[in-house]
């Protein structure tokens, strides 16, 4: 058979004796499979952030090997690219516009962002409030209720104040809905030294690592888990599971460094500069 098919006997055999074995992506794939097993909300990794993790754990491999991987073993999900409008905006709105789409911070509770996102739920909407701190992007604070007033936004900034009382000089960026131009909202903001930055008008990409986060939330766990199915209480419990457990502490963060969940980063930091 070796002469009809022009091989050496040596060479059949080796090829005999492998032949069995898996290849070093189908192992790569196996790896990959007990990663995502590891919390419930991991199928939601990409190509970026399952290299990271495979490096966590001291694999190195290509981001082409990491697609080809995980192509072959059906890991992929389709990306979903957002869609915005722009206007002109104003001289005014220029100078309240403090961050100018720099969404980066380098300390703990300097720069912040909000917005409001409403999602439906089988007994009504929920609207969503979070805060996020620029640094390491973490949420800071989180309320939900019923109906989307100043008092929803306002709720938001004493949540934060109660967590981190020392905000003097602090910004907090967010667009120009009517809660956040409102004076009571200012006030608030006033009270605690917290200076505000507002979008300009139709300028969604002024808030975008806000938004980006609400993209992340309704597609890694609201509309995978049918949360539109469920009352407004199971869905506020939902997401401040997936925000305090998994979102800050768990998930790989691919803008920090090493991947690190934003809490551990901002934990990271501090003992690196304490020490």
């Amino acid at each position: 058979m070796c002469q009809v098919l022009k091989v050496s006997e040596s060479g059949y055999y080796r090829w005999l004796k492998n032949h069995s074995k898996p290849t070093k992506r189908r192992l790569l794939s196996v790896k990959m499979k007990e990663i995502l097993n590891e919390h419930p909300d991991n199928d939601n990794y990409g190509v970026e952030r399952m290299q990271i993790a495979l490096r966590q754990r001291g694999i190195e491999v290509s981001r082409r090997t990491v697609y080809r991987a995980m192509k072959e073993s059906g890991l992929l999900h389709k990306r979903r690219t957002p869609h915005g409008i722009t206007k002109a905006t104003t001289e005014v709105q220029e100078k309240e516009n403090l961050i100018k789409r720099n969404f980066r911070a380098n300390a703990p509770l300097r720069k912040f962002l909000t917005d409001i996102s409403e999602f439906p739920c089988a007994d009504g909407k929920l609207y969503i409030s979070p805060i996020m701190d620029c640094f390491s992007g973490e949420i800071v604070a989180l309320e939900m209720q019923n109906n989307m007033k100043k008092e929803l936004c306002i709720a938001t900034v004493e949540q934060l104040h109660k967590s981190f009382p020392r905000l003097n000089g602090a910004i907090l960026h967010s667009d120009r809905g009517s809660q956040y131009t409102s004076e009571s909202f200012r006030d608030t903001l006033n009270g605690y030294g917290i200076q505000q930055s507002l979008s300009g008008t139709g300028h969604c990409f002024d808030n975008a690592r806000m938004e980006s986060f609400f993209a992340t939330l309704k597609k890694e766990k609201l509309y995978k888990e049918g949360a539109y199915k469920l009352t407004r209480e199971e869905v506020k419990t939902m997401i401040f599971r997936y925000v305090f457990v998994y979102y800050n502490r768990i998930r790989i963060y691919t803008a920090n460094p090493f991947g690190l969940p934003p809490v551990k980063y901002r934990e990271w930091k501090a003992e690196t500069a304490a020490a």
